[in-house]
């Protein structure tokens, strides 16, 4: 009994040494500065260059023309935290300069923008190349805007006036700059701060020929973000003109988050000073003693070496069943394609934050599909988690073997896989937008029914991967379970399966 309770303890004592503790990872600040640009850590959209490290959003066209273009961070900015509740406070200075080749005709401005969607290239004219013509409702965002032309539709006050925007392009509050003696599409330099403070829910924005900021806000917005910042947001700038040849360019540009306080669990050691043991006296042992040290003597003799056999019996059990593991994660690992990479456990258990609650994005069928932010670079994926069941590992092996051979532009790409501890993981491609059931039910009953021309481009374009995959590809797919939850919709009103 004695060396039973002492193997329970040494295999307690093995299972804790073996297991790590969880390495949470909770959002983070950033901080980000650019004195000029290069294409490493930017992404250009539309009409938007790059020429000497200064980024143009438009370009020098004749007249009637018009251009729109954008320029971003490449990377998600965490802006929310869902474990701790805690929303960042944010900070951006950046200078630039609005001028026009013909003086007769000017409009329409730029704007600083934080945007869930890092794909969407808006339309010209007072759309700012901020948000599409055709999908007003529909644009979730926050900017401030630079506007060089009044635009009676968007109830615009006047010209040369700087205002906040969410959501519409219709401004919550704006201020003339002209009133600080600054012309927006004067063409010379300007440098804007924007800093937003979330214990004060306040929003201010400065605005100066000089690099020094200004004591006084040009404009100062009383307001929650919190009900607006999304957990990660894109971060960078757009400007449009309607026939005219505004040029629109950014010199430099810095921005940082505040507010996050990442936590991570640590375990204090617990230190005795041999100063807090009190010190005894030697105790004389009488014979019986003797006699019952020796019985204990003997006692050990015979029972270490059992204790030894029955250690060495449980590291070996141990030791097949973590074989079994590797012969099993070999086997699989041998039925892949090339192309998806492997991921390691702890990397997707990261990125999940230990597959939290807070990022399910779905149920399906054969697991539970996570969203999952990997902050080395920035990027977003749905991690897939099948059931630990025969069927489970059955679907898993089906779909690395058959999906990641699949290419098609309306299909979701597989881009790695996982099997480690047990686990079947599937990383797929991230679809930030809807899923079709909700653009057809919810949002109808939100009362912005889906127009029947995007109906008949989501039509087509399951038409065309049923087409694909039934008839197309080498290795013959019959879908079978063909619903709306599973139709995700692309930013141009396309279809991913």
């Amino acid at each position: 009994m004695y060396t039973r309770k002492l193997l329970v303890s040494l295999i307690g004592l093995i299972l804790i040494n073996l297991s790590h503790y969880p390495d949470y990872v909770l959002s983070e600040n950033v901080n980000l500065d650019f004195p000029f640009f290069t294409l490493r850590n930017i992404t250009l959209l539309g009409d938007s260059y790059l020429r000497n490290g200064i980024v143009g959003l438009t370009r020098e066209l004749g007249v009637p023309s018009s251009s729109s273009g954008s320029v971003m961070y490449n990377y998600p900015v965490a802006f929310f935290d869902q474990e701790t509740n805690v929303t960042a406070s944010f900070s951006t200075k950046f200078s630039f300069s609005i001028a026009n080749v013909n003086p007769s005709s000017f409009g329409d401005g730029l704007a600083f923008f934080l945007s869930p969607n890092n794909q969407t290239l808006g339309s010209p004219g007072g759309y700012l190349g901020l948000v599409n013509s055709s999908q007003l409702s529909k644009n979730k965002f926050i900017a401030i805007e630079f506007d060089t032309r009044q635009d009676l539709h968007f109830n615009d006050p006047d010209e040369d006036h700087v205002g906040l925007d969410i959501d519409s392009l219709v401004s919550i509050k704006t201020a003339n700059s002209i009133l600080r003696g600054v012309n927006l599409k004067g063409g010379n330099l300007i440098t804007a701060w924007i800093d937003y403070e979330n214990g004060k829910k306040k929003l201010e924005i400065f605005l100066s020929y000089s690099s020094f900021k200004p004591e006084v806000p040009l404009l100062s917005v009383g307001i929650d973000l919190s009900d607006y910042l999304k957990e990660f947001m894109y971060v960078g700038f757009s400007a449009s003109t309607e026939g005219s040849t505004e040029l629109h360019c950014i010199e430099n540009w810095s921005f940082r988050t505040m507010g996050f306080r990442p936590i991570r669990p640590k375990i204090q050691p617990h230190n005795v000073s041999d100063s807090s043991v009190p010190l005894r006296t030697p105790i004389p042992v009488s014979d019986s003693g003797n006699r019952h040290h020796k019985m204990i003597g003997l006692g050990l003799g015979i029972g270490f070496p059992a204790f030894f056999c029955a250690v060495l019996v449980v590291f070996g059990w141990i030791s097949v069943k973590k074989w079994k593991g590797i012969k099993s994660e070999r086997i699989i690992t041998s039925e892949l394609v090339t192309g998806p990479r492997q991921f390691s456990y702890k990397e997707l258990k990261s990125a999940t934050r230990g597959f939290h609650s807070s990022r399910i994005l779905g149920h399906g069928a054969f697991g539970t599909v996570y969203k999952a932010f990997f902050t080395d670079s920035g990027t977003i994926s749905a991690v897939k988690r099948s059931k630990h069941t025969h069927e489970g590992k059955t679907e898993f092996l089906a779909e690395l073997s058959i999906i990641a051979s699949l290419r098609h532009k309306n299909l979701v790409q597989l881009q790695g896989w996982c099997v480690e501890k047990g686990e079947l993981l599937l990383v797929y491609e991230f679809m930030p937008n809807s899923s079709l059931d909700k653009v057809l039910y919810h949002e109808s009953e939100n009362g912005n029914p889906l127009k029947w021309t995007y109906r008949y481009n989501i039509a087509v374009g399951l038409a065309s991967v049923l087409s694909y995959l039934h008839q197309e590809c080498e290795q013959q797919v019959i879908h079978r379970d063909i619903k709306t939850t599973g139709c995700r919709l692309g930013v141009d009103s396309g279809y991913w399966a």
